[in-house]
This record gives C-alpha cells, sequence and structure tokens, in this order.
C-alpha cells in the first residue's frame, strides 16, 4: 500500500547547480575586489528611511535619474514623519521625473504612515518588518540590511541576475533562485560587499546587450559562450 503523503513534510527546494567550482568563484570575489576594494550604493542618501525611500524609487529607474529627483527632496525630508508632513502632491512634484512616479509616491507615503503607527518612526532591521511596508520588496530590503545595518545580503537586481546566470557561478531562473544560489556559494570573506561587485560589474562591463567581455577581469573564468572581442579584432 503507498505511502500517503506528509503534509507537514518540507521539501527542500533544489536550487540549479554552478557551472563553476567555489574556487573560480572566489577567484571572481577576489578579482572584483582589487577592482574596487569598497564598493557602495550608487544611490544618495543621508539615513535608513531615506534610503529606503531611494531603493523604493529606483525600481524601473537608474540611479543617476533617482539622485537627481531626491537632491533637493532629502534636504527637507530625512523622517518619515517630514514625509507625512511633506504629503502625496509634493512629493509628486519632486520625482515626477522618475518611472512610475504616481504609484511611488502613494507607496512612499504609506511606507511612511505604516513606519510611524507600526515602528515609532524607525527604519526595522528584519526583512519581514521591511517588506510589509508598501512598495518595498525583497530588492530593496536586502539592501537596506546590507548597507544600512551591514547584513551580508544578497539584493538581486537585473544586473546581479544577469551576471550570475552568465558567468555559471549562481544559476536560477528567478531572482529568488539566484540569492539563495549565491548566498550557498559567496565565500564569507567576500559575503559583505559582493552584491555591490556583481551589481557593479553587470552595470559597466557586463552589459546586457553587448558584454564588454575583451575588457573583464573574470574573462578567462566565466562559463558565457558568446564572449565579445573588440570592435575590429
Amino acid at each position: 500500500m503507498a505511502k500517503k503523503p506528509n503534509p507537514k513534510r518540507k521539501t527542500k527546494k533544489k536550487l540549479p547547480r554552478p557551472k563553476l567550482t567555489r574556487a573560480q568563484i572566489a577567484s571572481i570575489y577576489q578579482h572584483l575586489q582589487t577592482l574596487d576594494p569598497a564598493p557602495e550604493t550608487e544611490l544618495n542618501f543621508v539615513n535608513p528611511y531615506t534610503l529606503v525611500v531611494a531603493v523604493a524609487l529606483s525600481a524601473q529607474a537608474t540611479d543617476v535619474g533617482v539622485n537627481k529627483a531626491t537632491k533637493e527632496l532629502f534636504k527637507i525630508v530625512d523622517t518619515p514623519e517630514k514625509m507625512l508632513a511633506l504629503g502625496e502632491e509634493k512629493l509628486i512634484s519632486h520625482i515626477k521625473t522618475i518611472g512610475l512616479y504616481k504609484t511611488k509616491a502613494k507607496n512612499v507615503i504609506a511606507a511612511a504612515q505604516r513606519l510611524v503607527d507600526v515602528y515609532g518612526g524607525i527604519v526595522p532591521e528584519d526583512r519581514d518588518a521591511l517588506e510589509s511596508l508598501p512598495g518595498v520588496g525583497r530588492k530593496t530590503a536586502n539592501v537596506v540590511l546590507n548597507v544600512a545595518f551591514s547584513h551580508p545580503t544578497m539584493a538581486v537586481d537585473t544586473h546581479i541576475f544577469r551576471v550570475s546566470n552568465r558567468t555559471g557561478m549562481a544559476p536560477g531562473k528567478d531572482p529568488l533562485e539566484v540569492e539563495l544560489n549565491l548566498l550557498k556559494v559567496t565565500p564569507e570573506e567576500y559575503a559583505m560587499h559582493a552584491h555591490h561587485w556583481l551589481i557593479l560589474h553587470g552595470r559597466y562591463t557586463c552589459v546586457a546587450r553587448t558584454p564588454k567581455c575583451f575588457n573583464c577581469a573574470i574573462e578567462k573564468i566565466c562559463k558565457f559562450k558568446d564572449k565579445t572581442k573588440p570592435v575590429g579584432a
């Protein structure tokens, strides 16, 4: 007689197997560390709260565009209470150059209200609490935990997703798979800055359409098949 499935038993999700060895992955981080020993986010912020706002605004927008929009905003707003006092309409006047600005403005105001009502105006150092804020997803929460609170998290955006799959260091069909794979294979000594290195590499070298393989520090390690050559080579 066949055994009945046990609903209480949770099966661990099997992650795609990396195409690189742990030594090769460590070598990738070593190369990226040499290029930029202490990488930082390119978003401008003044405290954990303004970081939450900046990262939430950066969805489907460039860091440069967000920084331009928040330059004057963060001079007058640096707490949830001040954001509520500013109000949605005035907030829109600051961020209307950013994509989806109306939806983002509503979320920023709603998040400020929740921070005041539930957390006493303090940004919580907890992923679930951060994700409970309107407009804050797992990626934003991971960025805040890493940058504001020094947690060794992996904030997987389109750049990290691309680099992880192209190189073969942490393949995955969705951001969560890539995140879990990266956490599994990243050596502890590189964990704190890992997501910054991978973002910057994807933003400036391993770009989407035509990666600059000919000017890549990890080109010999990477498993990407369609590597590019300099024009005229």
